[in-house]
């Protein structure tokens, strides 16, 4: 009866050392002081030599013996030890540093769109886009009392100086919206799904094939996707020789070549 208390005893003895050395997971998550946001790059260590650090969220998991001690370190502040033997649950230990990040709410980023940009674009400038060249016919006025002339007209067709400006802008805010619209439809995306170029040699191809304003306007998304696919084959040499890559009312469209 002796004999077999003792070997119960030390089973049981056994039993007990082992679950002392079992590596077990702990996971949690380390916060800042309010509780609320988790700290990114925390080290989490222990006595035995093992560590970790948070991810972007604060979330952590380490596998430590039973034995073990665990500790956090944030900053080059190291927090209390805390023996895994005396965590409630392991795999739920968490705790919050005496620290405080502040936080701003999510912001949503769309891309951005050629229409709303353009009509953006068009109420900015409204007086240059609206100005037209004075007209010394429009300054002259027909009424019933006889015939008069808008001295404000007459005094705007010797702002020569002035002129040649707003009319120089217009040409450059003409010319960079027809730019943006062609960057619109003939846009990288669809150029590197159409023809799986990347990088330098899709900015390339695009520099070279780049089709007119006038070519963009007229032509649908069916259209404009042929012409991508055109001008690939002949990048590759497979398209006759003085063949162009797209004809639209007769007149064929060869890019910047």
């Amino acid at each position: 009866m002796r004999l077999l208390f003792l070997v119960i005893f030390a089973v049981s003895a056994c039993h007990a050392f082992a679950q002392r050395d079992d590596v077990i997971d702990v996971r949690g998550r380390v916060y800042d002081r309010s509780r609320q946001t988790g700290l990114e790059a925390v080290t989490v260590m222990s006595t035995g030599g093992q560590w970790t650090m948070t991810d972007s969220l604060g979330y952590y998991r380490i596998s430590l013996p039973y034995s073990d001690t665990l500790y956090f370190s944030y900053q080059n502040k190291e927090t209390a030890r805390y023996p895994v033997s005396q965590m409630q649950d392991p795999t739920q230990f968490s705790i919050a540093l005496h620290v405080y990040i502040a936080t701003l709410p999510n912001v949503i980023v769309r891309a951005p769109r050629y229409q709303i940009d353009s009509m953006m674009n068009r109420e900015f400038y409204a007086k240059i886009f609206d100005w037209q060249k004075p007209n010394p016919l429009k300054s002259v006025n027909v009424g019933p009392t006889g015939v008069g002339m808008d001295p404000n007209a007459i005094i705007n067709l010797f702002r020569f100086r002035n002129n040649r400006r707003i009319a120089a802008l217009q040409e450059r805010l003409i010319q960079e919206e027809q730019d943006k619209y062609i960057d619109f439809r003939f846009s990288r995306s669809l150029v590197k799904k159409l023809t799986g170029l990347d990088g330098d040699d899709l900015t390339k191809f695009m520099n070279k094939y780049r089709p007119p304003y006038d070519f963009c306007v007229l032509s649908n998304e069916l259209e404009m996707g042929y012409y991508v696919q055109q001008c690939y084959i002949a990048e590759t040499g497979k398209l006759p020789e003085g063949k162009p890559y797209f004809l639209q009312d007769g007149i064929g469209v060869n890019g910047n070549q």
